[in-house]
């Protein structure tokens, strides 16, 4: 079996208990020719840790461009990454399509993705792809807190997302534990805070009666109907409800301040696997999702910031170059093991009888 930073890969999905200390856990255009013509009637494997809904229109458009026609699995990122390295040199799959740059990371430290052309790596900015040159990103995406615009102003809010165990905001934040842009964010505090503070705040948030939730969406509607004060989200999510609602909401997005984690700005990016049947197909699924088409999907549909092709993000969004982002190397995000023990480690010494983190994957040292 395959291995991972000294750990082993146990389970896809397991629920963890967050009960008493101790306690067990409870289970431009399109792409270029020269690609497309070369690839023109294959199939594409896809392994896509974003959602169907998301992103199934964008893998019809690549077919109707190019001819080449999408097999995708879907799944939980971190659940797919963890597939992978069990299905080692059988894996199917020809990309990998995260929804962070952890992930990717992960692979790659398995030597698991394949070194991509200079040519595709080019396109983006170097802090969006790979320092080892094996994944790319193809849209970004920024952490924020989601406030209701009813009952907070903005210059009521903290500098620092760590402020938020003041007892001030008890019951009155939610978090989305199991899904993997906030794994991936909990990775990022650890390497910008170290370990014992990260699991300080998480056991603070928890002592603070944090809510619960599976989604994204549900914690950006949850504050626009004024049952939380604050939510803990990628910046994207308070768009589409809007768009889906067709009008405003009782919600804004605010960007903590001074370099804070809690402005971590992340990618969505593709990995090509080294056991890839169909490199070719793939190559111009990389072509075409970094070409203008592909970003203004992005732009457009899904309200991430584009990072290729000269396409503008929505007129609404906070400038990139504006948000005060940690100098976080998202090269340095692959240890999810690591910070999905630490939320069981502080779910299992919390206080809080009956709550729980479910579809963890987890990792157990060997």
């Amino acid at each position: 079996m395959r291995q991972l930073f000294g750990l082993r890969l146990l389970s896809p999905l397991v629920a963890l208990a967050l009960t008493a200390c101790g306690a067990a856990p409870q289970s431009g255009s399109e792409a270029p020719a020269s690609a497309t013509s070369a690839a023109t009637g294959q199939k594409l494997v896809v392994y896509s840790g974003r959602s169907e809904s998301l992103v199934a229109p964008l893998f019809a458009q690549f077919t109707e461009a190019t001819g080449i026609a999408v097999e995708a699995r879907y799944g939980d990122t971190a659940e797919l990454a963890a597939t992978i390295l069990e299905e080692g040199a059988n894996s199917p799959a020809d990309v990998f399509f995260a929804q962070d740059a952890g992930a990717l990371g992960a692979l790659g430290a398995a030597d698991m993705l394949s070194e991509l052309p200079t040519a595709t790596l080019d396109k983006v900015e170097a802090r969006f792809r790979s320092g080892n040159n094996d994944w790319v990103g193809v849209s970004a995406r920024a952490r924020v807190v989601v406030y209701n615009t009813a009952n907070l102003n903005e210059s009521e809010l903290p500098a620092s997302i760590t402020a938020f165990t003041d007892p001030q905001w008890q019951g009155r934040v939610g978090w989305a534990p199991t899904n993997g842009s906030f794994q991936s964010f909990i990775t990022a505090m650890r390497s910008e805070l170290g370990d014992e503070a990260t699991l300080a705040w998480v056991q603070g948030m928890l002592a603070n009666e944090v809510k619960m939730y599976e989604r994204n969406a549900a914690i950006v509607q949850a504050v626009a109907a004024g049952e939380i004060d604050i939510g803990f989200v990628n910046h994207y999510y308070l768009y589409q409800l809007q768009r889906d609602n067709g009008g405003e909401l009782a919600a804004a997005n605010y960007y903590p301040q001074a370099g804070d984690v809690g402005a971590l700005v992340n990618i969505a990016g593709l990995g090509q696997l080294k056991t890839a049947e169909n490199s070719a197909a793939a190559q111009a699924f990389f072509d075409y999702m970094l070409a203008e088409q592909g970003q203004t999907y992005f732009a457009e549909q899904t309200f991430e910031y584009p990072l290729s092709a000269g396409v503008a993000a929505d007129a609404r969004l906070k400038p990139l170059a504006k948000i005060q982002t940690p100098e976080i190397d998202l090269n340095t995000l692959s240890d999810l093991q690591g910070s999905l023990k630490l939320l069981q480690d502080a779910g299992r010494c919390s206080k809080r009888p009956g709550v729980r983190i479910q579809h963890v994957t987890a990792f157990a040292v060997l």
